[in-house]
């Protein structure tokens, strides 16, 4: 998008790394993966209501009526009422009946709602109702539970438990079943319209429909956890959300996403987000009713209601209803659970819910956010507020891929990209995520993004650019576009950039530690046929070099050495081939082990764990690996497995799961890659990483023998960082090549001794060239922060001398300027020798002395050795 400025420490062109030698400790560590057993139910559950509806009318102490036909919220077709036609007792059944009105009612049918409030109200046990289902189109029976008090505020914050529903039972679905599926449910969260919702539907086997036959309908409710059961078939369980926190115990991420809750605090009168066993840990009561029509059953199966389906009237009829209590722990619930394999498993029974991911502090880490370069960041959106149409990417021939947006009429929108949950259409997975750009603020923080105006809204109509922080929150207001730092209007058929500085939007009252939304859009009303594409979004300052570590490269890092849990295992350091040169070699004998590398002290590291949140949404775990003996065990899978101090927080992942879908295999050297967002989300706290391993899985290594090369920790997309930038160290890094300039060659890169492994080889046919290190395009270095003590610095040896004798050797940089440059003579350089043949000389330039020479040293972008 822009031109890629990365600032250095040192400028080098080769070097030479030494070899640092080390052991580690012995210590046995082993992850401890717990099953589950299957339980048979406990006797432990003792009744404390019921109702067996074996008496001639309906008990009163314990049941009240609703009388009311405001269709539930739902625009149900019924009116409820305490008529004997619609609920009555008969051969020990509580029966519902759902019938046609009379004519000139106020709805198309009655029914009857019963509920227990303030008569039967519980916080946790067992709910159990033996039933059978009425079917037909538009038929809606429910067995359910509300809270007694709403004590965390109105629907659906205070929470809702759909024991049992279900719709237009037994109408024939288009592959010529019979609709068979009923569903629990929980809802919770914010306030409707914002309110969320999870659950399961379970479908009964072929030859079963639940309106055919009695079953037993029941959950399971305890602190922090609901099951559902079907004929004491557990299908369904849902959890109070788990937030991990990170070494600063700041939250951070789920553990696992279940429900929230979102109530205003007593003491601050603050609206804030729970992630504990709000709102399900208050009095519920039990409701029974059945509803006709509303929007869930006309909107599927056959669609609408069938007037004919009930003009004999439908009946749910209910056996009994019970309620139980677990009576070793009433206060919680727990210890009465009838659990099977399978019930806390994502791919089995248990149900994610739609609780938010939390949003940790600002870590006081500056990060760049890319939100559209040619695709949309996963967390945001191309949105339109209010004016219906549905922002699309296309193809642009300057641009490539690009955002369009349009405009269809003046009642009034705003377009651009939005993060905001509230905002995010049913189908779109991204997380909420606001931005925190304060880091940026003294990093000549910028916004920026590129438009071009294909169709203009009405002439004079003003363009404008907007950024929110939250719902009502801290904005910008409407900015003209003509204020941006390049001060253009939009001219129609023409891409122009806007940039906007960080400091002029806070000025303007933009809150910059949680951009949620941006938009780029004609004055409100007034963009009637307007069409325009946005490329290139960003918020961006010029960063420091990323953070990273190495973990082995031509030798240990001493603050991380290499490490084996079993002390018969120790790794030790070996020559390979002339690519890898020196590697770590790990080997598992009968006593199982994990091998790996360890910050720790115990191991002998430097007891300082690396903060990898600086690169967490780009950077990487990536190492080679060659098996040179594979495990006893042949099909022993391979993992890798990274910690974090504690012993909560960590990822473990198969070596096949790595983006190169790589799997071991005997005598070939391999390269592994693993985001580190994703193991963020397996767990890992990546705020204080101190253990990395890779190992065939315990206890199935015996006999396995392997070796790793370049491990790190690091971002891709950036420069190398440290004290050094190594131009060319066995490879040049990204962004830059070695190159011959004008002789028609291609420098290759050669295997030489083991002190300086693979090198950049140049050959200089008859024609004349220079030959060297270049970069990519619109990628330049700023050295100008090196003035005190950077140098340029370089290995050569020259293997066959220029055929004129008196050739001069020399060093050159230039810079993106034009015809900016400083040259010396290799006898220049501070160790000031003569080029001699057959031998490698190290060759230092200081940056002072090309900054004096000239230089513009904010944008180097070559750098060559070459005779004259």
């Amino acid at each position: 998008m822009n031109m890629t400025t990365i600032k250095l420490s040192r400028l080098v062109a080769a070097i030479s790394i030494a070899t640092l030698a080390g052991c580690g400790g012995g210590a046995e560590t082993e992850s401890n993966f717990t099953k589950v057993d299957p339980a048979e139910p406990v006797s432990d559950w003792q009744m404390v209501w019921s109702d067996e509806f074996d008496s001639g009318e309906i008990d009163a102490a314990k049941w009240n009526y609703e009388i009311n036909c405001d269709g539930g919220g739902n625009n149900e077709k019924q009116c409820y009422t305490n008529s004997p036609d619609n609920a009555f007792i008969n051969d020990g059944m509580l029966n519902i009946v759902a019938l046609p009105a009379a004519e000139g009612a106020d709805k198309p049918f009655t029914s009857a709602r019963l509920t227990t409030q303030y008569k039967a109200d519980f916080k946790y046990g067992r709910f159990e109702m033996r039933a059978k289902l009425p079917s037909g189109q538009g038929s809606w029976p429910a067995f359910w539970m509300m809270p007694t008090d709403s004590v965390y505020g109105g629907w659906p914050r205070s929470g809702e438990i759909d024991i049992l529903e279900a719709v237009n039972l037994k109408v024939a679905n288009e592959d010529g079943s019979l609709e068979s599926h009923v569903h629990g449910t929980l809802h919770y969260g914010r306030e409707w319209p914002n309110n969320a919702s999870s659950g399961k539907a379970y479908k009964f086997p072929q030859d079963m429909n639940p309106a055919d036959d009695y079953h037993t309908y029941a959950i399971e409710w305890q602190e922090g956890e609901i099951r559902w059961y079907i004929d004491d078939y557990l299908f369904a369980t849902q959890r109070q959300s788990e937030v991990r926190y990170n070494s600063k115990d700041e939250a951070l991420g789920l553990k696992h996403r279940g429900w929230f809750a979102e109530y205003y605090e007593q003491g601050s009168g603050e609206l804030v987000t729970h992630w504990d066993s709000a709102p399900f840990d208050q009095e519920f009561f039990m409701i029974l009713n059945l509803a006709v029509g509303g929007d869930w059953p006309e909107n599927v199966n056959n669609l609408g209601v069938d007037a004919g389906a009930f003009s004999d009237g439908q009946t749910y009829s209910i056996d009994y209803v019970r309620v139980y209590e677990c009576a070793s722990n009433p206060e919680t619930g727990k210890g009465c659970e009838t659990v099977r394999p399978g019930y806390d498993s994502l791919d089995d029974a248990l149900v994610e819910g739609a609780a938010p991911v939390p949003i940790p502090p600002s870590d006081g880490v500056a990060k760049n956010l890319d939100i559209f370069d040619g695709s949309l960041n996963a967390n945001w959106l191309a949105w339109d507020c209010c004016g219906g149409t549905v922002p699309e990417i296309i193809a642009d021939d300057d641009k490539g891929e690009v955002v369009k947006f349009n405009i269809n009429d003046n009642n009034g929108t705003v377009l651009g990209f939005s993060t905001r949950g509230g905002h995010f259409p049913d189908g779109f997975t991204g997380t909420s995520a606001p931005f925190d750009a304060s880091p940026l603020l003294e990093l000549n923080g910028r916004l920026t993004f590129d438009m071009k105006v294909v169709t203009p809204p009405a002439a004079g109509t003003p363009w404008l650019f907007k950024a929110e922080t939250g719902e009502g929150g801290p904005s910008t207001g409407d900015v003209p576009l003509s204020e941006s730092v390049e001060g253009v209007e939009p001219v129609t058929g023409q891409w122009q950039t806007y940039t906007f500085t960080l400091a002029s939007l806070q000025e303007r009252g933009l809150d910059l530690s949680a951009i949620d939304v941006l938009m780029m859009f004609p004055a409100w009303g007034a963009g009637e046929g307007a069409e325009y594409l946005i490329a290139n979004v960003a918020i961006e300052g010029d960063l420091p070099s990323s953070p990273e570590v190495t973990l082995f490269t031509d030798g240990q890092n001493l603050d991380w050495p290499m490490w084996g849990s079993s002390p018969t295992s120790m790794p030790i350091e070996v020559m390979d081939d002339a690519e890898h040169g020196l590697t770590a070699e790990f080997s598992i004998d009968a006593e199982p082990a994990v091998m790996g590398f360890t910050n720790r002290s115990e191991f002998g590291g430097s007891a300082t764990p690396f903060d990898a949140t600086a690169i967490l949404e780009k950077g990487v775990v990536q190492f080679d690996m060659k098996v040179t003996s594979m495990p006893n065990t042949a099909d022993a899978p391979w993992l890798l497995k990274l910690e974090s101090p504690g012993t909560e927080s960590f990822a473990e992942v198969n070596l096949s799961d790595s983006v190169e879908g790589a799997v071991p295999s005997a005598g070939e050297w391999q390269t592994y890659t693993f985001k580190l967002v994703d193991l963020a989300a397996a767990g890992l706290d990546v705020s204080a990483i101190d253990v990395v391993m890779i190992f065939p899985a315990w206890g199935s290594g015996e006999g396995a023998v392997y070796r790793v090369d370049n491990a790190k920790i690091y971002d891709p997309e950036a420069m190398p960082t440290g004290s050094d930038l190594v131009l060319f160290k066995d490879t040049a890094p990204e962004q830059w090549s070695i190159w011959d300039c004008c002789g028609g060659s291609t420098p290759t890169e050669e295997a030489d001794d083991a002190d300086h492994g693979t090198v950049a080889q140049f050959m200089i046919g008859s024609e004349p060239t220079v030959m060297g290190f270049l970069a990519d395009d619109e990628v330049s270095f700023d050295a100008s922060h090196l003035l005190a003590d950077g140098v340029v610095k370089f290995d050569m040896k020259v293997v066959s001398a220029p055929s004129n004798p008196d050739s001069q050797w020399l060093f050159k940089i230039e810079s993106t300027l034009d015809d900016n440059f400083a040259e010396f003579p290799l006898t220049a350089s501070n160790e000031g020798q003569n080029v001699l043949v057959g031998q490698w000389q190290t060759f230092t330039f200081n940056v002072q002395d090309l900054y004096d020479a000239g230089l513009d040293i904010s944008a180097i972008n070559v750098v060559m050795i070459f005779p004259a």
